[in-house]
Formats: C-alpha cells, structure tokens, sequence
C-alpha cells in the first residue's frame, strides 16, 4: 500500500485517489499512465491528477475498457 502523501507537491503532478494524494511524477505522461492503470485495476476508486503549478485536477474515468480523463 502507498503511504498518503503529507503535503501536496510544489511543481510535479500527484496522483489523487479517493480524496488523497498517494504518488509524484515528475510528467504528465507518468502520472496520466499511472492513474489509467489503477482505475482499470479499480474502477471503483476516484482517480484524479493534480497539477501542483496549476492548481488544477483532472478526473480518470473509465470508458469502454479504457480509462479517459476529465476536467
């Protein structure tokens, strides 16, 4: 199991699951790579990727056997 992250990251992208942040990746791409896998793995879990510089979080959602993301 992934530890909770204690702060949310300054300047990468965070993995959100179910209202925490679990993981940093220094990309996008990582992070979006990630979230896809674990929601295909758990769809039941609430996905998202939080952009620290932006401030921004995009949800990971499932469609068709394929994860897709939201704003």
């Amino acid at each position: 199991m992934v530890a909770a992250i204690p702060e949310p990251p300054a300047s990468t992208y965070a993995l959100e699951v179910d209202g925490r942040l679990k993981a940093e990746f220094a990309t996008k791409d990582g992070a979006k790579a990630g979230a896809e896998e674990l929601k295909r793995r758990f769809p039941m879990l609430r996905v998202r990727i939080h952009d620290a510089e932006t401030k921004a979080g995009e949800e990971i959602q499932l469609r068709r056997g394929k994860a897709r993301i939201s704003c």
